[in-house]
């Protein structure tokens, strides 16, 4: 089937259709998924947090283990596509910059950050064609980025992507303004982004990401200015994706009522999908956890109300009693699970219905 959306180019990368998959941690989209999506014409990212089997070892091997994780999946990916593939890697991670110089040794075609400024980023990636791309969800935070990347690398992110506040997982904004509907729209940002990022020379491509569900949706932020879009949520009910069955049932089941938004120990709000854990977080039920891992730079072990790397890697293994699932705002949405060419597909034919 010919498909006829606009390419996205992000450098010497000609992605088409223009669809980033998200990297949805923690263990969700490994490389069976970031293949499949780069076989058809896409980008497959292979989200970095917490690949390795770290639960029942020493905090010493946190680092090693991941690391190691990390380069058989990008390995495993590569070996089963010819396509794109990428890493996301959040900022907040106290191991960011070990998986960063792992993915540089792996040679994967683009580095996606966010959960934070990406501000030393290019430090590790000097000599290598990888693409660098920052996730941000203000004009400020990328304004931020350029002039820092500018006066100290004397490079520009290779593209954007800028995430609103119904994106799935951690969110860049203000919990009260999420919970309240108070955070400010993607179309806004999308427009305010664009106007920064056509000023540099040359343009630089804007991602746009948050609650994008089918082929109209992209129809209507390439409309408005954007070269592509970042998909998660769709992704998850996918035969290819590597999460445990019972994680993709969470999201077939949930009802509109049912995605709430949380406090994480991460310090942002989290969308994810109600169930008994959940309800028990927002009763206070839950005690802080000993962790030997300190995985994450912003979270203080002692006050932290429950082990979110725990929670969701206990989702991620199929135990949704004592974790819980990330998702996007219309994961409610999702009714079958299909091949990734499938998805892909109908987007196609979505996208071409809604011109």
């Amino acid at each position: 089937m010919e498909k006829k959306l606009p390419v996205l180019r992000i450098a010497d990368l000609t992605i088409n259709p223009p669809i980033i998959q998200g990297g949805m941690g923690v263990r969700v989209s490994r490389s069976r998924l970031a293949a499949a999506v780069a076989n058809e014409g896409c980008v497959g990212v292979i989200a970095g947090v917490g690949l390795g089997k770290f639960e029942n070892r020493p905090g010493s091997e946190f680092e090693s283990l991941n690391n190691e994780a990390l380069r058989v999946e990008i390995r495993k990916a590569k070996s089963m596509s010819k396509g794109i593939i990428g890493v996301n890697l959040m900022v907040v991670l106290s191991n960011y910059e070990p998986l960063v110089r792992t993915a540089v040794d792996e040679d994967v075609d683009l580095i996606i950050s966010g959960a934070g400024l990406p501000l030393e980023l290019p430090k590790f990636v000097k000599k290598k064609n990888i693409k660098l791309i920052p996730i941000v969800s203000s004009v400020r935070a990328l304004k931020v980025i350029c002039n820092k990347w500018k006066r100290n690398f004397n490079r520009l992110p290779d593209a954007v992507i800028v995430e609103g506040a119904r994106a799935g997982g951690h969110i860049g904004y203000d919990f009260q303004d999420v919970v309240e509907g108070k955070a400010p729209a993607l179309d806004e940002l999308i427009v305010e982004v664009l106007k920064l990022a056509k000023s540099f020379d040359p343009e630089i491509p804007v991602i746009a990401a948050g609650g994008i569900f089918d082929g109209k949706d992209i129809a209507h932020f390439l409309k408005l200015g954007a070269s592509g879009v970042q998909m998660g949520t769709r992704f998850v009910c996918t035969d290819e994706c590597d999460v445990h069955e019972n994680f993709k049932k969470a999201y077939l089941n949930a009802k509109k009522e049912d995605i709430v938004i949380i406090k994480s120990p991460v310090g942002l709000p989290g969308r994810v999908i109600k169930n008994k854990f959940v309800e028990d977080i927002k009763k206070g039920k839950t005690t802080p956890t000993a962790c030997k891992y300190h995985c994450l730079k912003t979270c203080n072990p002692k006050t932290a109300p429950y082990c979110i790397a725990k929670a969701l890697t206990n989702a991620a293994e199929g135990n949704l009693d004592e974790g819980f699932v990330f998702a996007g705002s219309n994961a409610y949405r999702c009714k079958e699970i299909i091949p990734v060419k499938k998805l892909i597909d109908e987007l196609v034919r979505e996208y071409e219905m809604g011109l």
